[in-house]
């Protein structure tokens, strides 16, 4: 087994590898698809992006913008040459359609540059969607796209003709995180409310013992931007989210989840923990990839294995 810290070394540090192949100090860049919604998982990987891509170039971005406000002109003014980097996450694919379209966007309109595709997963529930996508990526003339799991390398390599590598998911760019809050239950589960929920009976965590089931898809306040949409005020807000996700987090004394960003926070807070699936094996495929060997992490395929596995982190 190897420990958590060692994990997140270890992650950092190909993350911080793979960044350096496109910026280097001093050299500009956009950073684009905000998530401007209460996800903390995607908080953590824009967090994680921005740490990143400000510590190897020492700069902010010179353009941000979330899928629905990106300006083409105001891009190209800010950002005149710069490599625009896509946000990350888990959204290539048919579920989450405004990013995929917004993605497409730029596959189609920003061709004078490179363009980075930064860690994602890839599921497509109906594969036959992929053509489009597929045409637009072959037809881009500098696309590098990073993938979190084999599956989704292995599905790249069938369908999408461009650069394609295997990377680390970008929250890991936080480092370790301290609790910000004192472990008020003996297992706290955080579990998905949104449309990657796998179909099944859940019943039987309702009966495990100091435990509390909850999500993290609502907003505490957040700062006030006064309408800044500057990097500075994203970060700002990306921040207060994982801050609320590391504070719901912290309240248990082990974990039990199917969401990939509370596995992975769990894992930046050394906390002990049991992951569920998502509804298209999301976690199970990044687990086994990265995280598999890790001590403190366990994986279960039903909420009976859960309780099973709790012995092990309780």
């Amino acid at each position: 087994m190897t420990g958590m810290a060692d994990t997140i070394v270890a992650q950092r540090a190909m993350l911080d590898k793979l960044y350096r192949r496109h910026v280097g100090q001093g050299q500009s860049y956009a950073l684009v698809d905000f998530p401007d919604h209460a996800n903390v998982g995607d908080s953590a990987i824009w967090l994680g992006e921005t740490r990143m891509l400000r510590a190897i170039t020492g700069r902010a971005p010179d353009y941000v913008s979330t899928w629905a406000d990106f300006d083409e002109a105001a891009f190209r003014r800010a950002s005149p040459d710069g490599v625009l980097f896509l946000h990350g996450g888990g959204n290539i694919g048919d579920i989450w359609a405004h990013h995929q379209t917004f993605r497409e966007y730029i596959l189609r309109t920003v061709r004078d540059r490179p363009v980075v595709q930064l860690p994602q997963s890839i599921h497509f529930r109906d594969i036959a969607r992929i053509g489009s996508f597929a045409g637009l990526v072959a037809d881009h003339p500098d696309l590098h796209l990073y993938v979190r799991d084999r599956q989704s390398l292995d599905l790249a390599a069938r369908h999408l003709a461009c650069t394609t590598d295997l990377a680390p998911d970008s929250a890991f760019a936080l480092g370790p995180q301290i609790r910000n809050a004192p472990a008020d239950c003996n297992v706290l589960m955080l579990m998905r409310t949104d449309a990657e929920r796998r179909p099944q009976d859940r019943s039987v965590l309702t009966n495990v013992a100091g435990a509390v089931i909850l999500d993290w898809l609502d907003d505490d306040a957040l700062p006030d931007t006064g309408g800044d949409t500057t990097a500075q005020a994203y970060d700002r807000m990306a921040a207060a989210r994982v801050e609320r996700g590391l504070r719901l987090l912290s309240r248990g004394r082990s974990i039990v989840t199917d969401r990939l960003h509370a596995h992975i926070l769990a894992t930046l807070l050394g906390i002990p923990h049991v992951a569920l699936d998502n509804d298209y094996g999301k976690i199970s495929a990044y687990i086994t990839c990265w995280t598999g060997d890790c001590d403190g992490v366990r994986t279960a395929a039903s909420a009976e294995e859960v309780v099973a596995e709790l012995g092990c982190v309780v």
